[in-house]
């Protein structure tokens, strides 16, 4: 049996061609979204662990203290030295500092600069940083760089670099440049070294640190040697060992990379769904094809087991060969991955094929094709051996009221109505109902496609005919003439349309929203925010006083309140001017009560706590200072606004109670609106502070909603494997069809149809099976965007559906230009079909 399917695979192996190219595509897929995601982990964290060997025991607080100093002192410091087995304990003190290139403009995101202090041991030398260039901080006003960094900037030992963090920005002189590891230096990000006094002084407060590190005299038990370190440590402190550091820096690097890889694998297996439908298709062909020779070896003492044996080994050997093709190709793939998209920073690292890959990669691409291939072979196995021998092909059209359609027919119905009932519903599970609906709808469509082509045809066949009647009207024929072939060739499209209509949807949606939510209640020209995430300062903000024609007002956020036995957070404004740098749409009462010492609602929180104007409710802060607060107005507002308050409070009234609150935005307006002589007076009243990001209106818009579009490119990206192999899908189809109806195509031939009249038949069934894909795919997809869009209304005010029509014609017109490139090459084959052999073939 497997002699003769081995015979079978290389008799049959252009026809399986196509087949062993979509496995391998998938297993292609799949092996290297997994060796990518290996390869990177090993390499991030190789990055994120270097150098926690030399540190035995860290030692830091567990939190900010309550009226007590941040940190730990230095007293702590030497006794920690003086321990048995301590070799060293070096205070360290890090924070947020932000690295200007020689233009002004900051190096890197912001989110990873950090800033730290060289702390040079008795041999002038700090462990943690190897030199370079030059040498570390010498004095207040001089620093040293990592080695990205100052290259990004272009500086060199002696150049003067503008540094930027939470207490303002100033002009430093480079001491030197060095490399370090990855207890010092995030992925991706820039750390500048300042003296001990100066990195206190800018991040802490003198003589205390943040942390300290201990090494370890040779051999040492670090496990004793951190019980010692715990029997010491002041209260509020604790340890942990450089072993165990490691272990947090290395998941927390491979985070981001174990993310993109499961998103890598989920589209591989959305790649290899759709390649079963070809998997299937193309055995179906197969089999209806043999179903004489299958007939004559049932004849001649074959059983059904022994034949459906032989069918599955063909299957399996197709799996195999596209399997290992596909792993030695998804290898390559994930070095190319590597070499183009992995961070500059991490280091070169050796592709990871570890056994787990290879045996999921040849199982998946090995068992896909066998139970693809399972449906055609036991229907062919149902036929009789004599009814068999008496056709050449057994059909089994598509009925209305066979069992198939009736089951997929519920099944459609009950999902679309889980999924109606999901999106309408306001319970917390509405999207794994839509999931569970959307998942029931698909799979009663696909069973109700190969029923749903005779319609879609009829319906696009009046356009066909009238650009071409003949061609027209033969390829509406053609293709309608085996439903369920049509079907499984259509379904892989419309899966791939599917996934991508729903994102355009809900894309475009959230990107609408996204746009209208951040700058619609922003009256202000600018916002001035802290570029690492950081919280800005009263002294950040007191240039601006300075600044002509300027209104401003700091967004001071204070926590911790108890307002009327309710949980609040209030944010202090200047009441004279935030009524013209936020747009305040009030309900109830007056925005002017803010100058009379009152505060004002957003209409939601007002809501939650049954609040109403006039009301006087008790305040508490966590420290005991109590007093009493009455509300002035109440405003509509976005629950999950970056900028409107949930309670807006006038700054003397939050001075009284928080002495040092954060200030996470600054607002300001000018004379003459936003212009680039305005925004420079702004940047230059602020000290030209690379950690200071001062944005206008369509800064922050473009910021906010960037994101977005990065990811539906990468996820369209994705998906177009998914349209690959449904062209692919589309290609077999045809191909197979051709070599079907040589006799027929022989006839038309015969009958006067040139050429070129063949080629634009084949070419216009390629575009009925593109369209019917098409348009069940992007009709599904809008149907889906729109339940998971309705999921996000009740939490995202404001969030309303869009439609983008551009994107969603630009899908249908990708998946009818690979539906008529998919035909290319079968409109070539009939084209060529010899007249006389064909008409006179049995």
């Amino acid at each position: 049996m497997f002699r003769t399917a081995l015979r079978n695979v290389f008799a049959y192996k252009a026809r399986l061609l196509m087949t062993a190219f979509a496995v391998m595509l998938g297993v292609t897929f799949i092996t290297g979204s997994l060796v990518y995601g290996d390869s990177l982990n090993r390499a991030a964290t190789a990055t994120a662990t270097s150098g926690y060997e030399r540190i035995a025991v860290d030692v830091a607080p567990d939190g900010p203290r309550a009226g007590g100093p941040a940190g730990i002192d230095a007293r702590t410091v030497r006794t920690l030295a003086k321990l048995p087995g301590v070799a060293a304990a070096t205070g360290r003190v890090d924070g947020f500092a932000a690295v200007a290139d020689h233009d002004g403009k900051l190096i890197g995101d912001g989110t990873s600069s950090q800033g730290g202090n060289f702390a040079p041991a008795a041999d002038g030398k700090d462990p943690a940083y190897r030199f370079t260039e030059g040498s570390g901080p010498t004095g207040k006003d001089t620093i040293a760089l990592d080695g990205t960094t100052a290259a990004k900037g272009g500086y060199h030992v002696g150049d003067t670099v503008r540094v930027g963090t939470s207490k303002g920005a100033a002009s430093y002189t480079l001491n030197g440049i060095f490399r370090t590891d990855g207890t010092k230096l995030p992925s991706g990000g820039s750390l500048t070294l300042f003296t001990r006094a100066t990195a206190q002084e800018l991040f802490l407060q003198a003589g205390r640190f943040q942390h300290v590190e201990l090494t370890a005299t040779p051999g040492t038990d670090v496990t004793r040697l951190l019980s010692r370190v715990e029997s010491v440590l002041p209260k509020g402190t604790s340890a942990v060992t450089g072993a165990g550091l490691a272990q947090i820096k290395a998941n927390l690097a491979t985070h981001d990379s174990d993310t993109m890889s499961q998103i890598l694998v989920g589209f591989a297996a959305v790649a290899l769904f759709v390649a079963t439908f070809l998997i299937s298709n193309t055995f179906t062909m197969l089999v209806a094809r043999r179903t004489r020779e299958l007939a004559l070896m049932r004849a001649v003492g074959a059983t059904r087991k022994q034949v459906r044996r032989i069918l599955l080994a063909e299957s399996l050997l197709v799996g195999a060969i596209a399997s290992v093709a596909g792993l030695a190709v998804g290898t390559g793939v994930a070095g190319l991955l590597q070499a183009l998209f992995a961070p500059a920073d991490t280091p070169a690292a050796p592709l990871v094929l570890t056994p787990g890959t290879v045996i999921t990669a040849l199982l998946v691409g090995t068992l896909l094709p066998m139970v693809a291939a399972w449906l055609p072979i036991r229907r062919a196995m149902a036929i009789p051996p004599v009814a068999a021998l008496s056709t050449a092909e057994q059909t089994a059209p598509a009925r209305a009221g066979s069992l198939r359609t009736g089951l997929s027919a519920a099944l459609a119905v009950t999902g679309t109505a889980t999924v109606v009932y999901g999106a309408l519903t306001t319970a917390k599970d509405a999207r794994t109902v839509i999931g569970i609906g959307a998942a029931l709808t698909l799979t009663g469509v696909i069973g109700l496609i190969p029923l749903l082509s005779r319609p879609v045809v009829t319906l696009f066949k009046p356009l066909l005919t009238r650009l071409a009647p003949v061609h027209g009207d033969l390829a509406a024929r053609n293709t309608v003439r085996d439903p369920r072939r049509t079907g499984a060739t259509a379904t892989a499209l419309a899966i791939a349309l599917t996934l991508a209509s729903g994102l355009s949807v809900l894309g475009a949606s959230a990107s609408q929203y996204l746009e209208r939510a951040t700058t619609h209640d922003l009256s202000a020209d600018y916002v001035v925010k802290p570029t690492g995430g950081q919280q800005m300062t009263a002294v950040t903000t007191e240039p601006l006083e300075k600044l002509p024609g300027a209104t401003y007002s700091p967004l001071n956020q204070s926590t911790e309140y108890r307002l009327g036995g309710v949980s609040s957070v209030l944010t202090g404004v200047d009441p004279t001017s935030i009524g013209q740098l936020l747009r305040y749409d009030v309900i109830e009462g007056s925005l002017d009560n803010l100058a009379k010492g009152q505060i004002a609602v957003a209409d939601f929180k007002a809501e939650q706590a049954g609040w109403h104007v006039g009301q006087t409710l008790p305040l508490q802060r966590q420290n005991d200072k109590r007093g009493s607060v009455t509300i002035g107005a109440v405003y509509r507002a976005d629950e999950q606004s970056d900028l409107m308050p949930s309670i807006t409070a006038p700054d003397s009234l939050v001075a009284r109670y928080d002495s040092a609150p954060s200030t996470h935005a600054v607002l300001v307006a000018t004379n003459g609106g936003p212009t680039r002589t305005a925004l420079a007076a702004v940047t230059r009243a602020l000290g030209d502070n690379p950690a200071l990001a001062v944005l206008d209106q369509d800064d922050i818009r473009a910021r906010d909603s960037s994101g977005i579009g990065e990811q539906l490119n990468v996820f369209y990206a994705l998906l177009s494997m998914a349209l690959a192999i449904a062209a692919l899908g589309i290609a077999n189809t045809l191909a197979m069809s051709v070599l079907e109806r040589r006799k027929e195509i022989g006839t038309l031939r015969a009958l006067g149809l040139d050429r070129a009249g063949v080629t634009r038949m084949i070419r216009l069934e390629a575009l009925l099976l593109g369209t019917l894909g098409a348009t069940l795919g992007t009709v599904m997809g809008v149907f889906l965007g729109w339940a998971l869009g309705r999921t996000l209304q009740e939490s995202v005010v404001g969030y309303e559906l869009v439609l983008p029509w551009g994107r969603l014609a630009l899908g249908v017109l990708i998946a009818l230009a690979g539906a008529l490139l998919a035909s290319l090459w079968p409109a070539r084959r009939a084209a060529r079909v010899d007249i006389a052999a064909a008409t006179t073939a049995q």
